[in-house]
């Protein structure tokens, strides 16, 4: 394939135009190689049962086109070479000199004036090698295809001509040579043309004062690529030796990225622009310093000069005013939330993908309280907190994520990817079912809860006494109220329900329910109450009244009823607790045994250890894979259960999975001990594509159509 390599890009040395180079370098070099060994062989072996009786006439062509190949080869190839020895040679000219400018100190001019020289020479040598070296490099792509072909040709016609009479095969050969003349004919005017054009853009490239990058950095919103502005910049490492990199920034999607040379692998400086500011730093010794300031991060760069650092401190900020004025466009109309779950999105088309989001995150948002923020009331929020399941505005997000984690994941529901799990978490909870636990007694305190337009000071004061002291659940112990519970689905507990007091007695507790340990007084909160209201009059009933907020999540795990473990966690419930009384088991371990993907991943967003067994010995990804539950071991692998654990019996996942016939799991299993071990002999942290794309596949099927994945469930033993 012809690599066309453009003048413009030349002049920017861009990871772009090295890429291209390359190829072609590639290309080159292994062009002898073809030549020699391809093109030759193609065609004598049609001709091998005709020659027997014609060697001579055989020998006599082969040598001739021969002859031109090589010379070809010996010739072009060689002039090739030499071009590229001479711009390697300026290029690193040019890196030295960079360098050294660089890193001359303020304080010494003659230094600066000497380094500012040297660079100016090294950069106008560079780009004058580097303006031929694409010159011979198009013109030797150029000549390849006709030098080649006109051979080839010669070859071929010759043949035809001499056995026209005889033979048949060759007879048959005259379409194609007829075909290939007329390529050869239009790919002799085209190159004819590209030329031409060629050396009139070189001419014109070369008339330019190239010695300054200024004229070739523009920034440019609306460029169809989608890069707003691009350059060298330095940037300064975060580790303890402050080191200085040379790397290549642009500005795209609103945000900051860079990356190195020769690696076409983005680094995402700042992922949103909105969030960030950039201001000059004249505080450092190197001189043309910027900063850019995110709200986790700061990022210090340097610019070759004061007119590079302005044009970049100016493209950050213009990026950041189309930011906001893209986010105010969007308002006025329908929210474009693919980009979301695209990580949900697996194998489907773009339009699907575009589809399959939006439909995602409108049921999202669908959920009752979901279309205001969850704290302030701003209506529209493009956040959300995915442990708790609420939704948020970019202010309350802001003060969520300065919590810490263990209060709050942040997430945005438009700059992220959302997986199919969370997606499904987020649609079990809600800001309705939420505020009723962590806003219990809003009435009866005199703290007046903030509206959009707050101060952010109110905001992060409300936030905190909300999540952090929690100061408007229900405190304990408290006596005279009981909860009865029915066993629901999922999809009940999130039914929109009247209060409705109950009037049926609740049931005494199972056996085996009876040493749960319980508080005096203790009650879930009024949804509980609610909830249970709806319900249908045949359902099981269960008093769950004065449990332990422990024993209260791991009952409520099992029972599939987010509001309740929501509930059991504000009061304090470990995520981890353990019952003796059931072989140790965990509110992790009930949530797999009844197979809720939902509720595994709302345990694992809010800390449940993955790996923590029962007293035989079990860990969820044993229970998972007894039982046959394809999507919760799916889910459980890409959370980093260990597949190697083994029970009381001295059985691991693996065994428990052959034995029980059950091929998804055991493919599952082994394809995560497999790119675990690449992993390791390769040092790759993310590991094989396959590897993603097969959990992608289960997890999208365990969310959407988690029939797909049902097998026989084998018993405990």
């Amino acid at each position: 394939m012809t690599v066309k390599l453009d003048f413009e890009e030349c002049l920017k040395d861009s990871p772009r135009f090295r890429a291209e180079i390359e190829k072609v370098e590639v290309n080159v070099s292994e062009l002898e190689t073809r030549l020699e060994k391809e093109c030759f062989e193609k065609f004598s072996k049609k001709l091998s049962d005709i020659v027997t009786a014609q060697e001579e006439v055989i020998e006599t062509t082969q040598k001739s086109v021969k002859l031109k190949l090589q010379n070809f080869v010996k010739e072009d190839v060689k002039r090739f070479k030499d071009v590229r020895k001479e711009f390697e040679r300026s290029s690193e000219n040019l890196e030295a000199a960079l360098s050294r400018n660089a890193q001359a100190p303020r304080g010494k001019q003659h230094e600066v004036e000497e380094a500012s020289n040297n660079l100016l020479n090294a950069r106008r040598a560079f780009r004058s090698g580097a303006l031929d070296y694409v010159l011979q490099i198009n013109v030797t792509e150029s000549k390849k295809k006709t030098e080649i072909l006109m051979a080839m040709l010669s070859l071929m016609e010759a043949q035809a001509l001499f056995f026209k009479q005889g033979h048949q095969s060759l007879t048959e050969l005259e379409s194609y040579n007829k075909k290939l003349s007329e390529e050869y004919t239009q790919l002799v005017l085209n190159s004819a043309r590209e030329k031409r054009d060629m050396e009139q853009s070189h001419g014109a490239v070369k008339k330019k004062d190239v010695s300054y990058d200024d004229s070739i950095m523009d920034f440019s919103p609306d460029a169809p690529n989608g890069i707003a502005m691009e350059g060298y910049l330095y940037k300064r490492a975060s580790n303890a030796f402050k080191t200085w990199s040379r790397r290549w920034f642009s500005i795209q999607k609103n945000q900051l990225v860079y990356q190195k040379k020769h690696n076409e692998q983005l680094t995402v400086v700042v992922e949103d622009l909105r969030l960030c500011t950039v201001k000059p730093c004249s505080e450092q010794d190197r001189r043309f310093c910027f900063e850019v300031v995110s709200p986790s991060k700061s990022c210090l760069l340097q610019a070759d000069s004061e007119r590079q650092q302005q044009s970049w401190i100016s493209a950050v900020q213009n990026s950041i005013a189309s930011a906001f004025q893209d986010r105010r466009d969007d308002n006025l109309g329908p929210r474009d939330r693919c980009s979301s779950v695209s990580a949900g999105s697996v194998r489907l088309s773009a339009g699907e993908q575009e589809s399959s989001g939006r439909e995602a995150l409108e049921e999202v948002q669908a959920i009752s309280g979901n279309g205001q923020c969850c704290d302030c009331g701003e209506p529209g929020p493009d956040w959300a907190s995915i442990n708790l399941g609420i939704t948020l505005c970019i202010t309350c997000s802001g003060i969520h994520r300065s919590l810490g984690v263990h209060f709050s994941k942040v997430r945005s529901l438009t700059l992220d990817s959302w997986e199919p799990e969370l997606v499904k978490l987020m649609c079990e909870l809600g800001n309705t079912a939420i505020n009723k636990i962590y806003e219990a007694r809003i009435d009866e305190i005199t703290i007046k809860k903030p509206h959009p337009s707050s101060p952010r000071q109110d905001k992060e004061s409300w936030i905190r006494s909300k999540y952090v002291e929690k100061k408007f659940i229900h405190k304990l112990p408290e006596t005279g109220r009981a909860t009865v519970l029915r066993r629901s689905s999922a999809r009940r507990n999130r039914a929109n329900t009247q209060d409705k007091p109950n009037t049926r007695p609740p049931l005494k507790p199972k056996p085996s329910r009876a040493t749960l340990p319980r508080l005096t007084g203790l009650s879930p909160s009024d949804i509980m109450k609610n909830n249970s209201s709806s319900h249908k009059e045949n359902d099981e009933e269960e008093d769950l009244s004065g449990l332990h907020p422990g024993a209260l999540l791991y009952r409520s795990a099992s029972m599939q009823h987010f509001p309740l473990m929501a509930d059991a966690l504000a009061h304090g419930a470990d995520v981890n607790w353990v019952n003796v009384a059931e072989d140790s088991k965990t509110p992790l371990i009930q949530a797999a045994m009844v197979n809720s993907l939902a509720a595994c991943e709302f345990l694992l967003q809010n800390g449940a250890n993955v790996n923590q067994v029962d007293s035989n010995g079990r860990g969820p990804l044993h229970h998972a894979t007894i039982l046959g539950h394809t999507g919760l071991v799916c889910l459980f692998l890409k959370r980093g259960a260990d597949y190697n654990a083994k029970d009381i019996d001295d059985k691991d996942p693996i065994a428990i999975a052959i034995d029980n016939a059950n091929a998804d799991i055991v493919t599952l299993l082994r394809i995560a001990k497999m790119n675990k071990e690449m992993r390791e002999m390769d040092g790759a942290p993310s590991g094989d594509d396959t590897y993603h794309d097969i959990f992608r596949d289960f997890s999208q099927m365990a969310s959407n159509n988690p029939e797909k994945l049902k097998r026989g469930s084998a018993d405990i033993k």
